[in-house]
């Protein structure tokens, strides 16, 4: 009964959702040339092992009927060089291949590792303002195009692909966005950290994307260019102060014009349109118009809260906890009932057998105490894992921990990449350690082999993938590429620092004894009778995954959407929340599952718990190719080749962190429930 109403709750939640979805999922630009996103939203619902195939069928339909909605997002980058003169940086990754208005006299900014890391660059600009001085319609640039000659065409065909696919500018003023505020439904105004280059009305006379927003915009099959931007600068006077003023807020509006002498624009006229079928020659001229306007009721310290607030993701964000938190008390109640129940009978029971033919009638998982701790096959590699889960698992504690501190905000660029990267090369010693430990208590004897597994194999695996992702980057000639000095200093860090810890952690992981077991292990295996349906090692694995992704899935849509279509995530608070989720529903199934196969007499529990737990990393692949197919735009191979490149980096340290969560917490339960038993 309870299973039923918490599956119809979850399921009214989710219709709940779907139906307010407007505004929680986005399309997107993605500027290297090629991917046109659009997200989803899923549903999710969960269950124990006897209704495990119900449940499954569950979440694949609530993934299947997830909702979706679009409309245009993207975020932003720049600079404030005094607080006189003014100017704005793009951070465009192909910004020069759409031929706007550029600079090539100034020098670009310097970007830290996660900046670089992530591909964001940032350009100068020549929207240049002095502070306090209003500007009205001063020209930037004017481009000609004659589509007789091939070049031309090609700009102005890439121009229309642009706009077909909704993609950005990103401009950024004193480290603030420059938003495009705008009314949406329920009175409620949206502040989008970004604006489109223009938009497009179909053959058919539809408006898409932001050509909603002009009535003017109505020519059918017509492309509308946003060549003027009016910038609204909000500063807030300090008095106390040398600095004067402070930015507290930049705001812009996108227009077309098309000035009637684009000499001297004079932003009059109709809007800037260009027909599909356009041939000759067309100039087009780019201006912008400056005010200020001072703002006493924003402080500096809280300038991004309106930015933030306007992002309706609370709701949701409320629906994921909770759906996650009854998935966890769930399982809690599981598991609670097997230990305060279950096992306490058992324990008790098998502690009162004190004649041999009450030994001989032994049953369940007392049974397989001699074979429980038998080291494992491949157990090198299962140590290998086990120590990079655990440096991947103390990374990302560690750069929650701080990112919920508010350390690395949206505001430091590139701070939350940077921040995982340098644990990630400090955290060598606790891998070293973990892996040699477990791997002298598997009985293994090549430490040398071991050690340069642990320092190479997960890491050397990431590294070239992102090396050869790096290299269709250099050949696709986005600027979002890495330099070839930021791979030598990756490597440097690595090889310099990275592994002279691991082999540090791994001199005291094999110094030290090895693991004591509660129970000996007898000299011949015990033969694993044969296992129904519900005990394979398959059908528990697949099905133990399912759990930890029913509590991440919503999160997950945030996270991917953040990195694919540069939305700024600042919901750390959440994030940490279903991270400590994720962690004890990973380690309720892993042992639930657990004791049901021991009392199965199968006492194969070390792969299988690592890969129960590890398999919700291929339901977050199956979710990312799901929505590859069924909600993004692709044209090209190489950004096919990209988007599954990066995809199968993020599942492989997924990978290694669910499985090392649920290793560690069967170790555990089946350390405790053997170290209580009495055996002879």
């Amino acid at each position: 009964m309870f299973i039923l109403l918490w599956a119809g709750l979850v399921l009214w939640g989710t219709l709940r959702a779907c139906s307010s979805c407007y505004g929680l999922a986005w399309c997107c630009g993605e500027l290297s040339g090629h991917v046109h996103l659009v997200m989803g939203w899923l549903g999710v619902v969960g269950n124990s092992q006897g209704m495990f195939i119900l449940w499954a069928g569950l979440v694949l339909w609530g993934t299947l009927r997830a909702c979706s909605s679009c409309y245009g997002l993207a975020w932003c980058c720049g600079e404030l060089s005094g607080h006189n003169v003014c100017q704005l940086s793009f951070s465009l990754l192909v910004f020069f291949r759409f031929d706007f208005c550029a600079i090539d006299s100034e020098k670009r900014p310097s970007e830290n590792l996660g900046q670089v890391l992530f591909g964001e660059r940032i350009e100068p600009s020549p929207y240049k303002f002095e502070f306090k001085k209003k500007v009205d319609c001063k020209p930037v640039c004017t481009k000609s195009y004659n589509t007789n000659k091939p070049e031309d065409k090609a700009h102005l065909d890439f121009l229309k692909k642009g706009m077909l696919l909704n993609y950005q500018h990103h401009w950024i003023v004193d480290n603030m966005p420059v938003t495009w505020c705008y009314d949406v439904e329920d009175g409620q105004k949206f502040c989008n950290p970004g604006f489109p280059i223009g938009c497009y009305v179909t053959e058919a006379g539809r408006p898409k994307d932001a050509c909603v927003v002009n009535s003017d915009f109505k020519d059918k099959d017509t492309f509308y260019v946003f060549n003027h931007v009016d910038i609204t600068i909000h500063y807030h006077v300090v008095e106390n102060e040398a600095a004067g003023a402070r930015l507290v807020a930049a705001k812009m509006e996108p227009k077309s014009y098309k000035h009637t002498k684009v000499e001297a624009p004079d932003c009059a006229g109709g809007p800037m349109y260009l027909n599909n079928k356009f041939s000759g020659e067309l100039k087009i001229g780019y201006t912008y118009s400056v005010q200020f306007v001072e703002d006493t009721h924003i402080r500096w310290a809280s300038r991004w809260d309106y930015i933030l607030e306007s992002m309706p993701h609370t709701n949701i964000q409320w629906f994921s906890i909770m759906n996650s938190l009854v998935i966890v008390l769930f399982l809690s109640g599981m598991v609670a009932m097997i230990m305060l129940r279950t096992l306490h009978k058992d324990i008790a029971r098998y502690n009162q057998m004190d004649s041999v033919e009450d030994a001989q009638e032994e049953f369940g998982w007392k049974l397989v105490h001699g074979d429980v701790f038998r080291p494992p096959r491949k157990g090198m590699l299962l140590s290998v894992f086990l120590g990079s889960g655990t440096q991947i698992f103390i990374m990302m504690f560690v750069t929650l921990f701080f990112a919920c501190l508010g350390f690395l905000s949206p505001a430091n660029r590139g701070a939350l990449m940077t921040c995982a990267v340098v644990l990630w090369v400090l955290l060598g010693t606790p891998a070293g350690y973990v892996a040699a430990r477990f791997y002298k208590s598997f009985g293994g004897e090549k430490w040398k082999t071991n050690v340069l597994l642990t320092c190479f194999l997960c890491p050397g695996v990431v590294f070239a993938d992102f090396f050869v992702m790096n290299l269709i980057l250099w050949g696709e000639g986005s600027s979002a590429a890495m330099p070839f000095g930021t791979l030598v200093a990756i490597l440097a860090l690595w090889f310099c620092i990275s592994v002279p810890l691991t082999f540090i952690g791994a001199y005291f992981g094999f110094k030290k004894t090895g693991i004591e077991h509660p129970v000996r292990t007898n000299q011949i295996p015990r033969q694993i009778p044969e296992q129904s349906f519900y005990t394979r090692s398959l059908p528990g694995i697949v099905m133990g995954g399912i759990l930890p992704f029913g509590c991440i899935f919503i999160q997950l849509f945030f996270i991917l959407n953040s990195i694919w279509s540069h939305q700024m995530y600042y919901m750390f608070g959440f994030l940490f929340l279903v991270f400590i989720i994720l962690v004890i529903t990973c380690s309720e199934a892993t042992i639930l599952l657990c004791y049901f196969h021991l009392c199965a007499e199968d006492y194969h529990w070390q792969w299988r718990s690592f890969l129960t737990s590890g398999f919700t990393a291929v339901y977050f692949l199956v979710y990312a190719i799901h929505y590859f197919f069924s909600k993004l735009q692709i044209t090209g191979l190489a950004s096919t080749i990209l988007y599954f490149g990066y995809t199968m980096i993020m599942a492989l340290i997924f990978f290694l962190f669910t499985g090392t969560i649920g290793f560690f917490a069967c170790f555990w339960f089946v350390t405790k429930i053997y170290s209580v038993v009495k055996v002879d």
